[in-house]
């Protein structure tokens, strides 16, 4: 699944899909320096200033996300008439935000959060911000420029609710409305304890801490938070939602099932953005055609990232490709595996309740044949093991000349294949034994065999199992490859 995950982002910058981004905006400005003495005019330490970092914050950080990505943006939202909102805009517009629909207030400042660092550590946070309803005026510019972007069909709307005003329940059901109306999706990341305002949206990402508040449960239960969860979908109308739960990774509810994608952090240096990131990538893998499984997984590969580096800090597109082909690389990898191994993932598909399917051959100089039949192969099921024979039983089967490539190289390009999810070398003349360890639902051969000939067969049958020969392709076999090198 990598793959296509790699290829869908491959395409992010090549699109002419955009997102409307609709809250609260913010600056995040760092001041980082160093700590070496405490202050004589009070027990506080002194902050040597090294360095000023200013970033977009709030909605504008998940702009900047999807821009970073590649995906053509816009936003929407509020800022002040002050020095922070020139710093503010300009930071969105290098990143070729489109911040038409931004309006600016002579009656409250812009958002801003300034943070004191020194090593990494958070000495303390000054915020700038009105906690004033917004006026009529307000809400009636901010309503006429949102509707006027929508007027252009944005593939999706995000509503970046950070609870500072612009997103009231008025406008938040009056861009739903607008754009069931206009068949355009909603992700909503969602604030406070009424969440009756997002209802008929798309979906939700919330995280642990704020499901368990709308929901009135214990988050630290996680039965009782997903039940509780569940039902809040149910009573929203919404198509799925997401729960982000940190460390623990993110838990989808769609229609009928239940999904969990687990985290992918190498290490955690700040959570600042990460579900800025989430919503931002999932946005973009929506409108790209990924399944919102999948548009969640890519998420989740991309807040790994973020949360490894200080400060709200957006996703690159190069960063999350290469993390995206390191972990294809990986999983690869782990598909070789023992019989142990082999046995856990077995528990593990079967608790799934997918259907297991067992091949075996000796594979050696992989050729178009092969993988066709293998691609036959993993249809009859949903998971396919490859019994792979060593080296050694290759020369027992083939002669001392064979095998042209050895075990372990054969298997690590098998386990390239899409179509196999799981390789295991196997030495004995057959691989009954494998097969009676693992109890496949399925065997394979090719039609080269009769029923009576596959090994395994009848013990597979015995256990209410099925054999499958699938036909070859013509002309396409290791020996003619051979036979031709040496003419």
């Amino acid at each position: 699944m990598n793959q296509d995950l790699i290829n869908t982002v491959k395409l992010f910058n090549e699109s002419d899909k955009w997102v409307l981004v609709i809250g609260d905006l913010m600056l995040d400005r760092y001041l980082i320096g160093d700590v070496q003495r405490i202050s004589p005019e009070a027990p506080v330490p002194v902050v040597l200033l090294k360095q000023q970092n200013d970033r977009a914050g709030g909605a504008a950080n998940v702009a900047a996300n999807l821009a970073n990505l590649g995906i053509s943006t816009r936003i929407a939202g509020c800022v002040g008439e002050d020095a922070e909102a020139t710093t503010l805009l300009a930071l969105i517009n290098h990143l070729g935000i489109k911040s038409e629909a931004v309006i600016q207030s002579s009656t409250r400042p812009t958002i801003a959060k300034t943070r004191v660092m020194s090593s990494h550590q958070q000495i303390v946070r000054i915020d700038q911000e009105s906690q004033a309803k917004f006026s009529d005026e307000e809400n009636a510019e901010l309503h006429v420029l949102i509707t006027r972007a929508l007027h252009e069909n944005p593939s999706i709307v995000i509503l970046s609710d950070y609870a500072k005003g612009v997103l009231s329940d008025d406008v938040c059901q009056s861009i739903i409305k607008a754009c069931k109306e206009a068949n355009i999706p909603v992700l909503a990341d969602p604030k406070g304890q009424n969440y009756s305002k997002y209802k008929g949206a798309t979906a939700l990402t919330p995280n642990k801490k704020e499901t368990a508040e709308a929901c009135g449960v214990n988050m630290n239960d996680t039965e009782a938070l997903l039940t509780a969860a569940k039902k809040l979908k149910a009573d929203l109308g919404l198509e799925f939602l997401a729960v982000t739960r940190g460390e623990e990774g993110i838990t989808l509810l769609d229609k009928t099932n239940q999904h969990h994608i687990a985290a992918t952090a190498k290490q955690v240096f700040d959570v600042s953005g990460a579900g800025d990131t989430v919503i931002a990538t999932l946005a973009a893998g929506l409108i790209h055609g990924l399944s919102p499984q999948d548009a969640l997984s890519l998420a989740n590969t991309a807040a790994g990232i973020v949360v490894g580096k200080v400060g709200t800090v957006p996703i690159q597109l190069d960063e999350l490709l290469h993390e995206l082909t390191a972990k294809n690389s990986s999983e690869q990898a782990d598909k070789i595996t023992d019989l142990a191994g082999l046995k856990l993932k077995v528990e593990a598909w079967r608790a799934a309740k997918q259907k297991i399917v067992f091949t075996n051959g000796c594979f050696d100089l992989l050729h178009a044949g092969h993988v066709t039949y293998l691609e036959a192969a993993k249809k009859t099921g949903d998971r396919l093991i490859l019994g792979l024979n060593t080296d050694r039983s290759v020369s027992a089967l083939k002669g001392p000349t064979r095998p042209v490539i050895h075990e372990n190289d054969r298997a690590r390009v098998l386990a390239a294949l899409e179509a196999i999810d799981a390789v295991i070398l196997f030495d004995e003349d057959t691989p009954l034994n494998l097969i009676n360890s693992v109890k496949p639902d399925v065997i394979v051969k090719g039609d080269d065999y009769t029923e009576e000939q596959v090994v395994g067969g009848t013990e597979v049958k015995s256990w209410g199992g099925q054999v499958k020969l699938i036909p070859l392709v013509q002309g396409r076999s290791t020996s003619k490859i051979i036979a031709k090198m040496a003419q």
